[in-house]
């Protein structure tokens, strides 16, 4: 039995299915598959990478305690004498705009040694006395302090997720929210927290956090968190603490949606708004990191430079500036697309650069709707279309489809700064073409082949791959069903093949029997077996015609027609000329492989095909080329024929009318339509037995037409009636006694 392409197709509708489900849920976040989430890393870095605008942003500048400042100033950390004098120069005689810290103090500067002066204080009244004027100078907080008055600062501080215990000393800023918000539950819920001396924050702007908790399973820095939720209040992020700063401490502004749901638990934040800009935001709150470049795409300068003033006052006037570091012992070190050590500090400055740029990359909370429906889209396309598609169409469409995903992602991505997921809709087209390809050249390939090896033999290569498409099964066993059955001859052939040598006559055997095939399979036909000089043929199997009768009707009738051309042809070379008899019966047959264990042959029988040799056999007694049984009539409709007689042949005991196939209705002359009707009228009075009448139409027939066997035969079966009448029950019937 070999394999329907019904069920192929089921099989193959399964496996893609299956794909466009299992990649539909990652993509909607129902399951997680690591390696479809690394190709879509991969995929965004690659986009970061390619469109990386490059360049220097003049209005963010760096302030780096790098290893020159830590050479020249001493290990970190630096007394915080040493932090106020860098604020003190940085706006009075650079004039920044903005300072920022990524780094906390949550610890107090002890190294004045006031402590130590206080414990010896008990010494003595003239001892305390100096020690109080020198505290103002010891004391090394409250002058980082006193450095903060008046100017735009903002410290940093980190949060966590771990419960610790919390240092009485220090202050969290104030939060931008209260926690009664409808999202706030999807917000990152922080557990503790590790903020600057209360002194510090009190004299400062703001404040921010300036840990990443938004470090991909890879280690890879893409997105960065701006809120997180702690307890009752919900805080801003270092950048974001900037931004608003630059804004005059703005309120901050929430937009959010509920497209997956209803009710204040489906709302999700989708951005954020200070005064003039909107950032877009996830639903935790997280930002795209919008990267410039690679590191130093904004203008660093070593902090002891700063600190000895040897900076040009241009390069800091009126700056943006963040202090943080690239030291690599002081372990700010993060990994970005584009290189692997990449400042911490210089991430903030890329989300600052992004935010007055407005040219963060957003990821809408309906994107995802549109991914889900991308792939559906993909799936159903590939499924639908690949299939009827050779090799070559295929490819082609495919290679389109991957420029349509390529060109509408770059789209988003660069004209609407829109993140869609690239990996998940090539990886489902991938996947789809590579299963379309596997079903197509290996299974249905394998069952071309085996179509090919049982049927090619019968029938034309067009019908097996006809077969191929079929939703059908095939095989060679034996089944019963109406099939249409053929058998042509050549007149004559004992005489012709006296006259001829045996070459020539196997050279005109060929001649007749090739145009004789060909049309066969043209329309559909299956080739049975020659036989000698006969062809035996049938249609209705392997594959299923509906139409088979009209088939075989249109076949004989252009076996004719060729054949009056090589009989002209005949004429021409002096071959004798060749008359061929053919005769079709429809009805009920048996097809399948039969014959012996030693060989065997896909062929039909039946009463059905034995009537279709003997109606062959006629064509010579009446006179005819072409012979069809009125089962065959009554099938192919569309075609004009001749009635001939009603008859008994040899072997069977049930009366059939028999009809000569004439034309095709659209090729018939009204003149041969009255032609017809009158002949048909001359019939009708013979199976009556009014002879008169029935003579004296086929007389005017014969007279008309003195060649056409069946006017006479007639006249000489009247003639004999008038002498020795039927029987009174007789209906018309002619009984054959021979084949």
């Amino acid at each position: 039995m070999i394999t329907s392409s019904k069920l192929l197709k089921i099989y193959r509708q399964l496996f893609s299915l299956l794909l466009i489900f299992i990649i539909s849920a990652h993509t909607s976040n129902q399951i997680e598959i690591p390696f479809i989430t690394r190709m879509e890393h991969v995929a965004y870095d690659l986009r970061m990478i390619a469109t990386l605008p490059n360049t220097v942003d003049e209005r963010i500048v760096i302030i780096d305690i790098d290893e020159k400042s830590l050479r020249a100033e001493g290990r970190w950390p630096w007394s915080r004498k040493k932090l106020a004098f860098l604020v003190d120069i940085s706006f009075d005689y650079y004039k920044v705009h903005l300072m920022a810290f990524d780094m906390v103090f949550s610890e107090k500067d002890t190294s004045s040694g006031l402590w130590l002066l206080e414990a010896m204080a008990h010494n003595g009244a003239v001892f305390k006395a100096a020690l109080d004027q020198l505290r103002p100078e010891l004391s090394y907080d409250a002058l980082f302090a006193d450095s903060f008055k008046g100017r735009n600062i903002v410290l940093g501080y980190f949060a966590s997720f771990q419960t610790a215990p919390i240092n009485e000393t220090t202050q969290l800023p104030p939060p931008v929210a209260q926690a009664e918000r409808p999202f706030s539950a999807l917000l990152l819920q922080v557990k503790s927290y590790g903020a600057n001396l209360t002194s510090l924050q009190n004299t400062a702007s703001t404040a921010g956090f300036f840990n990443n908790f938004g470090t991909d399973s890879d280690g890879v820095s893409r997105r960065l968190p701006l809120l997180f939720q702690y307890q009752q209040g919900i805080y801003e992020s270092l950048s974001l603490a900037v931004i608003r700063q630059l804004n005059n401490a703005s309120p901050l502004k929430f937009t959010t949606d509920n497209l997956y749901g209803e009710g204040k638990e489906a709302e999700r934040l989708e951005r954020l708004h200070i005064k003039y800009f909107s950032i877009p935001v996830d639903e935790k709150g997280a930002v795209l990191i919008p990267y410039r470049g690679k590191q130093k795409s904004f203008h660093y300068y070593s902090a002891t430079d700063v600190l000895n003033g040897t900076v040009k006052r241009s390069d800091l006037e009126n700056k943006i500036v963040l202090v943080g570091t690239s030291a690599a012992g002081l372990l700010d070190l993060r990994s970005t697309p584009m290189q692997k050590n990449f400042p911490g500090v210089e991430i903030h400055a890329n989300i600052i650069s992004g935010i007055l740029d407005k040219t963060i990359k957003s990821r809408p909370n309906y994107i995802l709707t549109y991914e889900v429906f991308l792939l559906l889209i993909i799936g159903a396309f590939v499924m639908q279309l690949m299939p009827k598609l050779s090799v070559i169409y295929a490819t082609l469409v495919f290679i389109l489809l991957v420029g349509f995903i390529f060109g509408l992602n770059f789209f988003l991505w660069n004209i609407k700064n829109i993140d869609s997921q690239l990996a998940s809709p090539l990886l489902l087209l991938f996947s789809l073409f590579g299963l379309q390809l596997f079903f197509g050249y290996f299974f249905e390939s394998r069952r071309k082949k085996q179509l090919g090896a049982l049927f090619g033999q019968y029938i034309p290569p067009e019908l097996v791959e006809q077969m191929n498409q079929s939703d059908d099964h095939f095989s060679l066993k034996g089944e019963s069903k109406e099939m249409t059955v053929f058998f042509s001859d050549i007149r004559g052939f004992t005489t012709i093949s006296e006259a001829l040598d045996p070459q020539a006559l196997c050279d005109l055997i060929n001649d007749v029997l090739t145009p004789v095939t060909q049309t066969i399979h043209q329309n559909q036909g299956t080739i049975d077996k020659y036989i000698g000089d006969a062809v035996m043929a049938f249609w209705g199997a392997p594959l299923n015609d509906a139409d088979h009768a009209s088939h075989s009707v249109q076949a004989g009738l252009e076996v004719l027609e060729n054949l009056k051309k090589f009989q002209a042809e005949c004429k021409k070379t002096g071959r004798p000329k060749i008359e061929l008899g053919i005769g079709i019966n429809t009805g009920i047959m048996n097809v399948g492989n039969m014959g012996s264990e030693f060989r065997t042959a896909y062929t039909v029988m039946g009463d059905a095909v034995n009537l279709g040799a003997r109606l062959e056999g006629l064509t010579k007694y009446y006179g005819v080329k072409f012979i069809v049984s009125e089962s065959t009539k009554k099938s192919a409709p569309d075609y004009i024929y001749r009635e001939l007689d009603k008859v008994q042949v040899k072997g069977k005991t049930e009366p059939v009318t028999i009809y000569e196939a004439v034309a095709h209705r659209n090729n018939i002359s009204p003149d041969y339509l009255s032609y017809l009707e009158l002949l048909q009228q001359a019939l009708l009075y013979y199976y009556r037995q009014n002879w008169l009448p029935s003579q004296q139409i086929f007389s005017q027939l014969h007279q008309q037409q003195p060649d056409n066997r069946l006017h006479s035969l007639y006249l000489e079966r009247i003639e004999a009636f008038k002498h020795q009448p039927p029987p009174k029950n007789w209906d018309g019937t002619f009984i054959h006694e021979t084949k």
